[in-house]
């Protein structure tokens, strides 16, 4: 029987996917035929992105699984109407990515480049920084993500410590939990790296509270989800000097409004939502493997818990 695959991850996407998801598909033995518009009541699979106008899912009564195309899900798990499994996206290509984009800016604040490479007057900065071993970064998030940036910036010999909501063991990490593990992650963080989900749980986790708990002068990286930051509590720590700079990839309004005090907020960096993005290629192949495991009744991966909204 020929599996129907709906695609509902964006037009805009679709000639990126036009190739390695079919290719995907049959590499994996499955037969299947790949369209934007099936008659409801016949589709298999969702393959599905938040930026498409499929918001009812109560027509899919035959759909197995919704397969998500992006990692965070926080715009479609409280979808009423979505019964069907959901699964995230975790591929290789933006887990690279993102070890990319935070090793870089960790070491781009860790050794001060900013000074050398913006200075119209030609100043003499002599301020070597310290060794890597001496300059510690906390993780808040433990996932795929948290834990491949974490043992990246582990093997530059920084001090890593990272911190979820449940206990994890990582080698070469030291792990905390926890509120109490919270105070204690951030109280040495003079890099913050933030990878968390957004849950209600984890909205505006940085508050005016926590955010004094950093050491003076820390900064902060968010690549994960705006709302995890009170932005107004951000903003008066950069005034204060309490927070020496923030670098920041996502925000809760995207793109972000031209007036907004971060534009031109000199201890602030914006970054146009570019720290990870989902590869096609790499991406297609966890699509097709969790329709080859879903036919064979195997588990399917990265199953999103819809209690713990992640």
């Amino acid at each position: 029987m020929t599996l129907k695959i709906l695609y509902a991850g964006g037009d805009n996407r679709w000639p990126d996917y036009a190739r390695p998801l079919p290719a995907a598909i049959e590499a994996a033995g499955l037969d299947a035929e790949i369209a934007d518009d099936f008659a409801p009541g016949d589709v298999d699979y969702i393959v599905y992105a938040p930026n498409n106008d499929l918001t009812d899912f109560s027509p899919y009564t035959k759909a197995k699984a919704v397969l998500g195309l992006w990692a965070g899900v926080e715009q479609i798990v409280t979808n009423k109407t979505l019964t069907q499994p959901l699964t995230r996206m975790v591929d290789s290509g933006l887990t690279e990515g993102m070890v990319e984009w935070v090793t870089g800016h960790v070491l781009r604040h860790h050794l001060g480049m900013d000074a050398h490479i913006v200075n119209p007057d030609h100043e003499w900065r002599f301020s070597p920084p310290p060794l890597a071993r001496h300059r510690p970064v906390t993780i808040l998030g433990l996932g795929e993500l948290g834990t491949a940036c974490a043992q990246a910036l582990a093997a530059l010999n920084f001090p890593v410590t990272g911190w979820s909501r449940s206990q994890k063991r990582i080698d070469g990490i030291t792990c905390l939990a926890g509120e109490d593990g919270l105070a204690e992650a951030l109280s040495t963080a003079q890099i913050l790296v933030l990878l968390l989900p957004q849950t209600p749980a984890t909205e505006n986790l940085l508050n005016a509270t926590r955010l004094a708990e950093l050491p003076e002068g820390a900064v902060i990286l968010n690549p994960g989800r705006g709302p995890l930051i009170d932005d107004d509590a951000l903003l008066a720590g950069l005034d204060s000097g309490h927070i020496g700079h923030a670098t920041l990839d996502t925000f809760r309004v995207e793109p972000l409004p031209q007036d907004h005090r971060y534009w031109s907020h000199p201890r602030v960096t914006v970054t146009p939502h570019i720290a990870s993005e989902t590869r096609a290629e790499t991406a297609s192949e966890v699509i097709a493997e969790n329709i080859r495991r879903s036919e064979a009744g195997e588990p399917l991966l990265f199953r999103v818990d819809r209690t713990a909204g992640y």
